[in-house]
């Protein structure tokens, strides 16, 4: 007579078998990852689907909101997940948002797009030009939501591809308002293991991509000084202490920090951009007001740089007879990392844009000296930042980032859609196979 435990053995065997497929079963195979981020790319070009993102971008253009101001942004957003049945957490860091879409459960990979717009007068005349003055979106952070729901409509319409969970993040307040550093502190990084973002770029074509692993974007830091003498009649300027030209003194020494200090492989840079002091032509005022920026690749060539700067002000200032006082982060100018991506991820960035567009659209970059708060979420866990092509050629010459010229091609939105969902699909089912991994961010299974 068979054994209690040797039927019980042979039930759970036939459970396995006929009532739900095995865990291997439930993986993509090698043949069928290569072949997603074509599927997706196709999906996203869609002629409902590309029309659906044009028009949301150009909605988003023209309303610009800038940070922490991004309500109605926010509130389309929102309207365009509940169409889409993705369940999402709002308000976080006050106009940010966070979607949801897989299983609930690990592991978590997240995807993230910047809301907010700049304080610019657009220039570029068009029907869909911002309709509010003095404020435009030159850096393409309209495309770069677009783009996300764009990602999370092909997931949700892929749910069977996504094994885990895949947080969407629509963040408020890059441009030097640290969004990304209160999105962390309100939790948006629980429990997930790694994210992805994106920027376009007016200098790529679409169909290209350009990235790097390691250092990619610079850390900065702002500072602003206050310099003061004593005023006077510019007639007799031996009765005055003369602010304006110990502010001079210093400008030029500060420039020393670079060209004399800085190891020249380690590329850094410090540009005073702000000069404020008196009203009149005969006057010398009491006081000057001096401000700029430092960046370097390294966080330690950024604390030496500030310590130096500090010091430089504070000490040509009183070798004109004047006072110094320096002021550097504040809640509005927050300093930000080196923005530096993951190894690991730099060759999965590398399989899945090349299945996509080819090796010959997956182009090295140069780091730049810009600067960008993704940053503050690679501090946490392993990140990916890349350039996206979006190059207008109907321009003479591309314009940069951050200019009331400034204008995209549309037709890269169904490109950055597609990789955003490809790389966290990809990245999903390799988790699978290997150990899981946890930042210390915790909360319960949604």
């Amino acid at each position: 007579m068979m054994s209690f435990s040797k039927v019980s053995f042979l039930i759970f065997i036939l459970f396995l078998l006929l009532c739900k497929p095995t865990f291997s079963d439930l993986l993509l195979t090698s043949k069928e990852l290569p072949e997603i981020p074509i599927n997706f790319l196709n999906f996203a070009k869609k002629a409902e689907v590309f029309d659906w993102m044009v028009g949301i971008r150009r909605r988003i253009h023209e309303n610009p909101e800038l940070g922490y101001e991004e309500f109605e942004t926010s509130k389309l957003i929102r309207q365009e997940l509940d169409k889409m049945g993705i369940p999402y957490k709002h308000p976080v860091a006050v106009t940010g948002v966070l979607g949801y879409i897989g299983s609930g459960k690990p592991p978590f990979v997240a995807i993230r797009a910047d809301m907010d717009a700049l304080s610019l007068q657009e220039m570029v005349e068009w029907d869909h030009k911002s309709k509010i003055p003095g404020k435009m979106h030159a850096c393409g952070h309209d495309a770069h939501v677009a783009m996300l729901l764009g990602a999370a409509k092909i997931l949700q319409e892929h749910r069977d591809l996504v094994k885990g969970t895949v947080v969407l993040v629509f963040q408020p307040a890059e441009e030097g308002g640290g969004g990304a550093k209160k999105m962390i502190d309100a939790g948006a990084l629980e429990n997930v293991e790694a994210v992805f973002g994106i920027h376009s770029s007016t200098f790529l074509p679409v169909g290209e991509v350009a990235t790097r692993s390691g250092p990619l974007l610079a850390g900065s830091g702002f500072f602003e000084a206050v310099i003061s003498g004593k005023g006077g009649h510019a007639a007799i300027p031996q009765h005055s202490v003369d602010p304006i030209l110990s502010a001079s003194n210093v400008i030029v020494s500060l420039q020393h920090l670079v060209s004399r200090e800085a190891d020249p492989l380690d590329s850094q840079v410090l540009t005073v951009a702000k000069f404020q002091g008196g009203g009149a032509f005969n006057v010398i005022p009491d006081s000057v007001t001096i401000g700029g920026t430092f960046r370097a690749f390294s966080r330690e060539s950024l604390v030496q740089l500030k310590q130096r700067i500090e010091e430089v002000i504070v000490g040509q200032a009183a070798v004109q007879r004047c006072n110094a006082t320096v002021t550097f982060e504040s809640k509005d100018r927050p300093f930000f990392p080196p923005t530096v991506n993951d190894g690991g991820l730099h060759k999965l960035f590398q399989r899945v844009a090349g299945d996509m567009l080819g090796t010959a659209g997956v182009k090295d970059m140069q780091p730049l000296m810009g600067s960008e708060d993704f940053s503050f979420y690679q501090e946490i866990i392993p990140g990916y930042f890349f350039f996206l092509g979006m190059k207008d050629e109907t321009s003479e010459q591309p314009v940069m980032a951050h200019s009331p010229h400034f204008r995209i091609d549309e037709g890269g939105l169904p490109y950055g859609a597609a990789l955003h969902a490809s790389l966290v699909v990809r990245y999903l089912s390799e988790s699978q196979t290997a150990a899981p991994t946890y930042n210390g961010y915790h909360h319960d299974e949604l």
